[in-house]
């Protein structure tokens, strides 16, 4: 427990900067799974709507220090990724969920070995 005076506004301070952070990410959160859920759907119209969105929210929470500039570019990346294979017709929608995840091979893995 603190005691200090210092030590008591910085448990304050440290309470409703985590507030905020939590409900910036929460917010996040909700908009990539309704994107994921267009994009799983395979409604390209309203991923493609979703997406500036989406990356908006990103750039801004990135901006005020919630996530890190780099971790926004990549998720942002991974989404239009997602849109650019649905668009393109390569893949399915339910396979459109899955692209850009980054698959790597099972070798030397327990699943592979079994």
């Amino acid at each position: 427990m603190a005691h200090s005076l210092s030590a008591k506004k910085r448990v304050r301070q440290s309470e409703k900067r985590r507030a905020r952070n939590r409900a910036r990410k929460t917010l996040i959160r909700d908009e990539v799974k309704a994107f994921t859920a267009a994009i799983t759907t395979g409604d390209v119209k309203k991923a493609e709507e979703l997406l500036p969105k989406v990356a908006q929210r990103l750039d801004r929470t990135a901006a005020k220090n919630t996530i890190h500039k780099n971790a926004a570019a990549r998720k942002r990346s991974r989404l239009a990724k997602k849109l650019n294979a649905l668009k393109a017709g390569r893949i399915g929608p339910k396979a459109a969920a899955a692209a850009g995840k980054g698959k790597k091979s099972a070798k030397g893995t327990k699943a592979a070995t079994a």
